[in-house]
């Protein structure tokens, strides 16, 4: 079956002409992202050059997906909006409410009983507004994408910051928050700044123990968590073409760990090959009609550094295995350099835990290079010393690694198969662990490793490598082990050595499932109920406006030292039940975020209170004596994952604004659609004069225009006071949403809704 069939002809049929017109206009050659993302300009924003990095543009996208824990919210404000029914393809993917614990068929039963009540709404929301509908099970939302949806030339957005692994079929995919999905479900202009170009040549060709795994934890190396903020990551070269399609996939997943708007590959033989497989031959026809116009013109390519704002070259030939971590990304080890990393710097070298799988490597080549390296284990009688788990990215992956083999290789040394979701990667984990608060080791094929993120404990040093490397680890259960150089000893006593992987790029006998999990949206009659008494699902009421004197003598709620992630904002975990309920999950705002006065999590001093509170608790208390809240942060806030509550929650307790030394994308824009103030210090060494007891003001808002910098007056307790001046970046539609009390406000107010 091909979705929007019809859709993706139209497409083709009109996309030539608008990159001609676009290059006609411009009056030079395109890359690729300027390709898509001219060719996806809204009537909103006429046909010109738009300047990288600072013009606001709006784009008409294909298609929007959110999965279960984000669809929630996003559905709850598009039910607010006045449409009957979404005026762009969309879908809904149930794969993060699902607890990973002791394997797939109890792990299922059990999620399917607890989230019932969310599972029946999500379903009835699609049906009722013609919305594609994943039930649990199905797999996770970026595999079903690549698998079904995910089309050369195209241009989507979807409600997780992962959503960037469409790129891996050459589409300009990305991640955002739910009430831009709002934006495009109901037939508005989407609001992008327009993205800076990164473009990475590979040369050379993967051999051995590396694998496309390795090119992105590579880039991480180089740019950081936050080098790709505001720009579009372009893979190009001889060595790009060299990979698969999944491959490529992997290497746009991992983008948003460095911040990137998203990342993107050229139409090559083997997203030709993967449509294919995939059932979507005709989707592979109509591509090679307009093959030329869905890759970067030559002349880009050619002189790379005339045509994007940075270039990286990678020599695949000469790539190392890499492993990052532990606790962010971006901290990027060569494997001949990674024993001594984990002695210089006393990391647990006991690897207790190798998981592999999830949204970012469960392609079925991926499966088959780790289970060519269990298999090894099996015939040269090792043992695997380390906790080893499996997570497929999709039933349909599932059920054909089943049929081939692939599973058993994996049962054979002790291998558990977790059900087709997110699980562990998210932190929705129960792991079997004697002292939840232990120093240990983990390694996974996942894409993050942020301090607590997969198991709630910050003391777990979770590293990130590709799946044959994380089961080579786990076969040594050593972190200073060197699969490519090192021996081991087997039952036998024998010295053995594992043998590079070999992987199979696509099924020899084709991709197959019994059921993979769509529910296509009914026709009509369908009611969507919410229990007034649920603590799982709540209406959402509108924001009220910020005003003026709601800015003057806030109170500083909390000053975030270091990094701050969503993670660390909004919790995932236990806490994702709450993600339909707003008022319930926001006992979760910022209870992760390092207070820099007393370096302590969750604990900040309420001064109208005159006591250390939790967080959430002295919001409340603020919120309820009329007293406006303010925080304060520091480098790349917000970074991670595309979770909106992460806004949503300090809007919904009285914060005002968020003032920082910068901002992940998507955390900021999130801030913005919901109303707030997110403002960034015109001098990063303001942030060091705010006080915990200080009263904070913002003066100019009455006088708030676009490229116009705001004051905070800062005054102290001790009678001084200090002024200083904040940017923002806000263009007169947002100074709107500010106006309106929010994004969706504005909406429903243009459909005529009360």
């Amino acid at each position: 079956m091909i979705f929007d069939l019809k859709m993706i002809r139209e497409f083709y049929k009109n996309y030539p002409a608008r990159v001609d017109a676009a290059k006609a206009k411009l009056k030079r050659p395109l890359t690729l992202s300027e390709k898509i993302l001219y060719a996806h300009l809204h009537e909103d924003s006429p046909l010109q050059e738009y300047k990288r990095g600072s013009d606001y543009v709006f784009f008409q996208v294909d298609r929007v997906a959110m999965q279960d824990a984000t669809a929630q919210m996003a559905l709850l404000q598009f039910m607010t909006c006045g449409r009957k029914k979404v005026a762009v393809p969309s879908t809904v993917h149930c794969d993060h409410l699902i607890t990973a614990e002791v394997g797939a068929a109890k792990d299922m039963a059990v999620a399917l009983d607890k989230n019932k009540e969310v599972f029946d709404f999500l379903s009835s929301v699609s049906q009722k507004y013609g919305i594609g509908f994943w039930k649990p099970g199905a797999g996770i939302i970026h595999q079903i994408v690549l698998e079904n949806y995910a089309f050369p030339g195209g241009m989507m957005i979807g409600t997780d910051s992962h959503t960037v692994n469409a790129g891996g079929a050459g589409m300009v995919a990305i991640g955002v928050g739910g009430a831009d999905a709002v934006d495009a479900m109901s037939g508005m202009g989407w609001e992008l700044q327009m993205p800076k170009l990164i473009g990475v040549k590979l040369t050379g060709k993967l051999r051995g123990w590396s694998s496309p795994k390795d090119v992105i934890l590579a880039v991480a190396g180089i740019l950081t968590v936050k080098g790709g903020t505001g720009a579009i990551v372009e893979y190009f070269g001889p060595g790009a073409q060299s990979m698969s399609a999944t491959g490529k996939g992997t290497i746009c997943n991992m983008g948003a760990e460095i911040g990137a708007t998203t990342s993107t590959f050229g139409y090559d033989k083997s997203m030709a090959r993967y449509l294919k497989a995939t059932g979507r031959s005709k989707v592979a026809a109509m591509c090679n009609k307009v093959a030329d116009y869905l890759t970067g013109d030559a002349e880009c390519y050619a002189n790379p550094e005339k045509y994007f704002d940075q270039v990286i070259e990678i020599d695949l030939s000469k790539l190392e295995p890499h492993i990052n971590g532990p606790f962010t990304p971006d901290l990027a080890w060569p494997l001949s350099k990674f024993a001594a990393a984990v002695k210089k710097n006393k990391y647990p070298a006991k690897l207790e835990v190798g998981l592999i799988g999830s949204c970012t490597n469960s392609s079925y080549e991926d499966l088959t290079r780790a289970a060519s390296v269990a298999r090894q284990a099996r015939e040269k009688n090792l043992e695997v010393k380390s906790e080893f788990t499996i997570t497929p990215g999709s039933e349909q992956i599932r059920y054909t690694a089943e049929r081939d083999g692939i599973l058993n290789d994996f049962s054979q040394i002790g291998g558990v198969v977790l059900a087709n979701a997110c699980g562990p990667c998210i932190g929705q984990w129960s792991r079997h662990m004697d002292d939840m608060k232990r120093p240990n080791s983990i390694m996974t094929s996942f894409n993050r490793n942020f301090t607590g993120r997969n198991d709630g404990n910050p003391n777990t040093h979770a590293f990130v490598a590709s799946p044959e490397i994380v089961t080579a680890f786990a076969i040594a259960g050593d972190l200073t082990f060197n699969p490519k150089k090192g021996t081991l000893v087997n039952r036998k006593g024998e010295t053995v050595k594992l043998d590079p992987p070999k992987g199979i790029e696509l099924p020899k006998n084709g991709f197959a499932v019994e059921d993979a999990g769509y529910i296509a949206p009914a026709k009509g009659g369908v009611k969507v109920l919410v229990d007034k008494k649920s603590d799982r699902l709540q209406l959402l009421k509108p924001f009220v406006p910020i005003t003026n004197a709601e800015l003057q003598n806030m109170r500083v709620l909390i000053k975030a030292k270091g990094k701050c992630t969503t993670d660390h904002i909004s919790m995932a975990g236990p806490w994702l039940k709450y993600r339909g309920h707003l008022e319930n999950i926001s006992n979760n705002c910022y209870i992760g975020a390092t207070n820099a006065f007393n370096d302590e999590r969750n604990k900040v001093l309420n001064v109208e209170k005159g006591e250390y509170m939790e967080v959430p608790a002295s919001a409340r208390f603020y919120q309820k004596k009329g007293i406006g809240t303010i925080i304060f942060g520091e480098e790349n806030l917000g970074e991670g994952s595309s979770r909106e509550h992460a806004a949503m929650e300090p809007r919904y307790l009285g914060v005002k604004a968020v003032v920082v030394k910068s901002f992940a994308r998507i955390h900021q824009t999130n801030l913005k659609k919901q109303g707030m103030l997110a403002l960034t210090f015109a001098n990063p060494a303001n942030y060091d004069k705010v006080r915990q007891d200080d009263k904070v003001s913002i003066l100019g808002f009455d006088k708030f225009a676009p490229g116009k910098p705001l004051q905070i007056r800062l005054d102290h307790a001790d009678g001084t006071s200090e002024t200083f001046d904040v940017n923002h970046t806000y263009n007169e539609q947002q100074i709107g949403w500010v106006r309106a009390g929010s994004a969706l406000n504005k909406i429903r107010k243009d459909f005529g809704v009360k």
